[in-house]
C-alpha cells in the first residue's frame, strides 16, 4: 500500500510540474507584453523606455525566460506567486478573496449534478418500457455535449427575460446562485449520469437482485438498496474528473454571470496577460485536482476491500 501510495503522490507531482510548465510556456508566446497591457493604446508612446524598463525590472520580465522559469518554479514551490500586474494586489490574496463564492457554486452544482443523474439512472433503471428507458438514457449524451456558454446564455434568457424568476446577474444569496449552479451542474451531470447509467444495469443483472425478488422485495426497494450503493461507489473513480469540469465550467459560469470567483478572476487575468496570477490560478487548480484525485485512490481501496487486495499486488 505505501508503494501505492508513494506512486500516486509522484504522478501528482508530475502533474502539478507539468501545469505549471505548460502555463508559463504559453503565456510567453503570447504576442503582447504585460507591461504593454498595463497602459492604453495613447499612453504607450508617452511612456519613456526609462520608466518601461523600470516596470520590466519590477516584475522581472527584464531577465532571460529560462531564468524567469526557474525563479518562477522555487517561488512556486514556496506558494510565493508574486503580486498582479493589473493591480499590484499578491497573488495569494487574490486567489483567497475568489476562492469562498466558487467553492459555493462549485459545491451547489456537483450536489445539483449528482441528483440529477442519480435520477436519470435510477429512472431509466427502473422503466419497464424500453422506447421510454431509451429516451432517459440518451439524455446524458445530451448534457454532455450541451455547450456551457449556450446553456448559461438560454437559463438567463428564460428564467431571467421572459418569467423573471431570478436575476440575470448572479448576487449574493441563494437566489443569485440557482442559475449559475444549474447552469454549471447540467454539463457535469452528464458523465456521472452514464456512469451511474452503466453500473446500475450491470448490477441489476446481478445474482443478488434475482435473490432479492424471490423474498418479494419490489423493485423500487431493490434498486434503492444494494443496487444504488454498488452501482454509486464506482463513481468516486471520477472524483478529479468531476472537480477539474467543476473549475473550468465556472471559467464561462462566472463569466455569463458575472459571478466573482476563480473562474472570473481567471478570465480577466488571461485577458491582462497577468502571468503571476494566470500560473496562481494554475498551480491552485492543478493541486485541487491531483489532491482529489489521490483522496480517491487511496480512499477507494478502503471503502472496497475487495480492491486492497488486488492494488497492494499490482503497481498501477
Amino acid at each position: 500500500m505505501t508503494r501505492y501510495v508513494l506512486l500516486k503522490l509522484g504522478r501528482g507531482l508530475v502533474v502539478v510540474w507539468g501545469a505549471f510548465t505548460a502555463s508559463f510556456v504559453l503565456l510567453y508566446l503570447l504576442p503582447a507584453s504585460p507591461i504593454e497591457l498595463l497602459f492604453n493604446p495613447e499612453e504607450r508612446n508617452d511612456i519613456s523606455p526609462e520608466a518601461y524598463a523600470q516596470i520590466e525590472q519590477q516584475y522581472g520580465f527584464d531577465r532571460p525566460v529560462f531564468v524567469q522559469y526557474l525563479d518562477r518554479l522555487w517561488a512556486a514551490l514556496h506558494l510565493d506567486f508574486g503580486a498582479s500586474v493589473q493591480n499590484g494586489k499578491p497573488v495569494a490574496t487574490a486567489i483567497a478573496e475568489a476562492l469562498p463564492k466558487t467553492i459555493v457554486l462549485a459545491v451547489a452544482a456537483l450536489i445539483l449534478a449528482a441528483l440529477i443523474a442519480l435520477a436519470v439512472a435510477w429512472v431509466a433503471t427502473y422503466l419497464e418500457s424500453p422506447w421510454l428507458r431509451n429516451v432517459i438514457a440518451g439524455l446524458p449524451p445530451l448534457l454532455v455535449s450541451f455547450p456551457s456558454f449556450l446553456l448559461g446564455l438560454i437559463i438567463i434568457r428564460v428564467f431571467s427575460f421572459q418569467l423573471g424568476w431570478f436575476p440575470p446577474i448572479s448576487r449574493d444569496g441563494l437566489h443569485g446562485l440557482v442559475l449559475p449552479a444549474f447552469a454549471l451542474a447540467i454539463p457535469v451531470a452528464g458523465p456521472i449520469a452514464q456512469l451511474l447509467l452503466r453500473n446500475f444495469t450491470t448490477e441489476y443483472g446481478s445474482p443478488y437482485v434475482l435473490t432479492s425478488f424471490s423474498k418479494g422485495l419490489r423493485k423500487a426497494r431493490v434498486l434503492n438498496g444494494d443496487v444504488l450503493r454498488n452501482a454509486s461507489l464506482p463513481a468516486l473513480t471520477q472524483g478529479g474528473i468531476i472537480v477539474g469540469e467543476l473549475l473550468a465550467g465556472a471559467v464561462i459560469t462566472e463569466t455569463i454571470f458575472s459571478r466573482n470567483g476563480i473562474g472570473r478572476l481567471t478570465e480577466q487575468a488571461v485577458r491582462a496577460q497577468d502571468v503571476p496570477v494566470v500560473q496562481g490560478v494554475v498551480m491552485f487548480v492543478a493541486l485541487a485536482f491531483v489532491t482529489v484525485n489521490f483522496v480517491v485512490d487511496v480512499a477507494y481501496p478502503l471503502i472496497d476491500p475487495r480492491l486492497k487486495a488486488a492494488r497492494e499486488g499490482v503497481t498501477v
